[in-house]
């Protein structure tokens, strides 16, 4: 029989402690990528390259608090806005690849404004290293009232019988809005007139007072629009129908095969950042892009969830520049 002394209970409790400690060790070097530092050395930095309070910001807080949550640990929205989204952009591009400063990318910087913009201070293949798609969004087609168009086929044949006498509302040169109806306009072989504004809540007034006859808008706006009956809503721009309006038919499916144009966005790191460290996070966020919690919340914002594979999204945001770049060469579109 053994009798422990208050001297060999103390040495037993310290044992069983230096034993868990080592096991703890253990777990927590398998559960980081490669460093038991990451992310534990600092605060995790997400660049939302836009302004506070749009979707963009809304989804970068999203995953940034869940991102903490998962850590106990800091994980913050820094928004640097202007250029189009490229100062903030170009500022990732040039930050520290050590995993603790990311950007959200959104479409017009990656894969729309290289070719778009004369002047850029990044290249997406060689200064970013991509790590997931975080989601995306179909724009909506709307006609107005006037227009007498009930759905996309009776909205093609008029293009089509009256070249240039339809018109369409855009944000912009160069918008997501613009590029999506141009794609449209040229897979149909139709011409309209373009009508740009500063902000898509002028053209959509306009459009409700059948000053213009057509506009793609974002979802959550678009659908608002239409159920207040100030237009209607003929067909999203994604490939399948969204589950979020599952009674609305895609332009695919209306008369113009195919068409795919969605708005997207996504999580990168500087290139360089260590391999390990982007597959730990893109292991991370498609955990939180999972959740029930986070994919409500999206859908508020009009946004389904679309984790892939960091290769997968390399290669995605190479195939959306080469579309793009097309569609903005054949239309001569010149954004000084």
């Amino acid at each position: 029989m053994f009798y422990f002394t208050k001297n060999s209970r103390r040495i037993a409790r310290r044992a069983a402690l230096a034993t868990l400690a080592v096991a703890c060790a253990g777990a927590w070097a398998q559960a980081k990528p490669g460093s038991n530092d990451y992310p534990n050395t600092g605060r995790v930095v997400i660049v939302v390259p836009f302004a506070p309070g749009g979707a963009t910001d809304i989804i970068g807080r999203l995953v940034a608090d869940e991102l903490g949550k998962r850590w106990n640990t800091a994980v913050v929205v820094e928004n640097k806005a202007g250029a189009g989204g490229g100062i903030g952009t170009e500022a990732v591009a040039r930050a520290k690849p050590d995993g603790y400063t990311l950007l959200l990318g959104t479409q017009t910087a990656l894969a729309v404004n290289p070719t778009l913009l004369k002047r850029i201070g990044y290249k997406v293949d060689k200064d970013f290293a991509p790590i997931t798609a975080l989601a995306e969004t179909p724009l909506v087609l709307l006609a107005s009232n006037k227009s007498g168009a009930g759905n996309v086929q009776e909205l093609i044949s008029a293009i089509k019988a009256k070249p240039d006498a339809l018109s369409y509302g855009t944000s912009g040169n160069g918008t997501s809005q613009h590029l999506t109806a141009l794609l449209m306009l040229n897979r149909i072989n139709g011409s309209a007139v373009h009508v740009p504004y500063k902000g898509s809540s002028q053209s959509l007034i306009d459009l409700a007072g059948n000053q213009i006859d057509m506009q793609f808008d974002n979802m959550a706006t678009a659908l608002a629009f239409a159920k207040n009956g100030q237009a209607k809503a003929l067909a999203v721009t994604s490939l399948k129908r969204s589950p979020l309006q599952p009674d609305l038919p895609t332009l695919a499916e209306s008369g113009v095969p195919g068409f795919e144009a969605v708005t997207w966005l996504g999580l990168l790191a500087p290139a360089g950042t260590p391999s390990a460290v982007i597959s730990y996070l893109n292991a991370e966020v498609t955990a939180v892009l999972e959740t029930p919690t986070v994919q409500a919340r999206m859908a508020g914002q009009g946004f389904v969830p679309k984790p892939m594979k960091a290769e997968v999204f390399s290669q995605f945001i190479k195939d959306e520049t080469v579309k793009f770049a097309d569609l903005i060469k054949t239309n001569n579109i010149v954004i000084e």
